[in-house]
């Protein structure tokens, strides 16, 4: 232990494994979870969200997509909740995730926010979020705006999750999509092209290593606190 690091518990310290960001690739296809944060029966972030679903199964991944149709307001029902299990457990299979949602009153919306809210940092052993990847994306009635993304960049630093640079902003949508809800040949349609090649891209390099690049001093301290005294307590 070097001299000049004396606050440093030498028994949780360690040089990064290297090795760990040289692994055995996977071979599946990558796991997509999508979220959306709009009820109505005309929503555009619902459309915005099956296009980037199309996008992401062309560029080769699995994507699933939560209805948030009947899940309850965070704290207003048990974790047993069946819609809350299968968002959590969706959440668990995935390895990278897209949010995007409606800006309502210079916000994301409260539906968007109860997703994410029933997503714990931890659960037991699991980490749903960690080390997953993210892309947000924010539809908006009227100019453009940048504030629901802002927000939800704001969360996916919370939960742990590498969000990705790119990003997507559909101003005017009720001129983007047609009568059918697909999205119209735009400079908005082509961002979300971009901003889902990222995310590919992003997750194809991260997911096999997220274990590694998510793996903090801290966190092995606490655990090493926690595994001691454990120990001492059987001892006695």
């Amino acid at each position: 232990m070097p001299a000049d690091l004396p606050n440093i518990d030498p028994a949780a310290f360690a040089q990064p494994d290297i090795s760990a960001l040289r692994p055995h690739p996977s071979s599946h296809r990558p796991r997509i979870l999508l979220l959306y944060g709009s009820l109505r029966e005309r929503s555009f972030s619902r459309f915005l969200t099956m296009e980037a679903a199309r996008l992401l199964e062309a560029f080769g991944a699995e994507t699933r997509i939560f209805n948030p149709s009947g899940l309850p307001l965070a704290d207003d029902a048990p974790a047993s909740h069946p819609r809350v299990q299968e968002l959590r457990e969706l959440s668990a299979w995935s390895e990278g995730q897209v949010w995007s949602s409606p800006e309502r009153h210079g916000a994301m919306t409260g539906i968007m926010k109860t997703q994410i809210d029933w997503i714990p940092l931890t659960l037991g052993a699991v980490r749903p979020t960690q080390g997953k990847t993210l892309a947000v994306m924010q539809v908006s009635g009227g100019s453009q705006s940048f504030n629901a993304i802002n927000q939800m960049r704001v969360l996916g630093r919370w939960m742990r999750m590498i969000t990705i640079p790119n990003q997507s902003s559909v101003a005017k949508a009720y001129e983007q999509f047609d009568d059918a809800g697909r999205m119209k040949p735009s400079a908005y349609y082509d961002r979300v092209v971009d901003v889902m090649e990222e995310l590919m891209k992003f997750t194809l390099l991260t997911r096999d290593t997220s274990a590694c690049l998510t793996d903090r001093y801290s966190e092995r301290k606490e655990n090493a606190a926690k595994l001691s005294a454990r120990v001492n307590l059987r001892s006695i």
